[in-house]
């Protein structure tokens, strides 16, 4: 059910499939970001779970009636006391270089807080960090970028172009396209990845 808007974005391509991939691109990426200690994956979907906990993964039952920000509050609690960043897995372009300058930059503020990056169009989150003692507080959805920083969160400025690159519609499929696809997703639109991209 998940990221309806880009459905029919690849033509005779499982809108499932495709969504499965962009989370294994994200996944691996995450997981080789040099801060991250563990990926979380909240879902209750048997298929993106059997395929993301090889990559590493551990995986968590979504709760019941779902929701995003729920879930990313289930996860954080699952996580344990340290640093938590939270993620929606649609980020096919991702460079877990770019992350960890921005986990970095989150934790390199001289008075802990939680902090936000904000996604290309600069109305979405692509990032939510909260140190410990925080409680992670997700407002993802529309309008997330205002509502995060509203809530109290700070707006981290690094460009990151591939942490902020996520993907919503075919546009944005393209647009993660010219940055780079990690492998899985790349192998669906038949593209090779340029030099140095292709294992996020």
């Amino acid at each position: 059910m998940a990221k309806s808007r880009l459905r029919g974005a690849l033509g005779g391509v499982r809108h499932e499939t495709l969504a499965l991939a962009l989370a294994q691109d994200t996944v691996a990426a995450v997981l080789a970001s040099e801060p991250v200690g563990e990926v979380l994956v909240v879902t209750d979907d048997r298929e993106a779970g059997e395929a993301l906990r090889p990559l590493g993964a551990r995986v968590v039952a979504e709760p019941s009636g779902g929701g995003l920000n729920p879930a990313f509050r289930l996860g954080a609690r699952h996580a344990g006391d340290g640093w938590v960043a939270a993620l929606t897995a649609d980020l096919p372009a991702l460079r877990p270089a770019e992350l960890a300058e921005a986990l970095v930059a989150a934790a390199g503020r001289p008075t802990p807080a939680r902090c936000f990056v904000a996604d290309a169009p600069g109305t979405g989150t692509a990032l939510l960090t909260a140190p410990p003692g925080l409680a992670l507080e997700p407002r993802f959805g529309p309008a997330s970028a205002a509502a995060h920083e509203a809530s109290g969160a700070f707006a981290l400025t690094g460009a990151w172009p591939t942490l902020r690159r996520d993907v919503d519609t075919a546009a944005d499929l393209a647009a993660a396209g010219a940055l780079g696809l990690g492998r899985h997703t790349a192998a669906l639109v038949g593209a090779l990845c340029p030099a140095g991209a292709a294992e996020h």
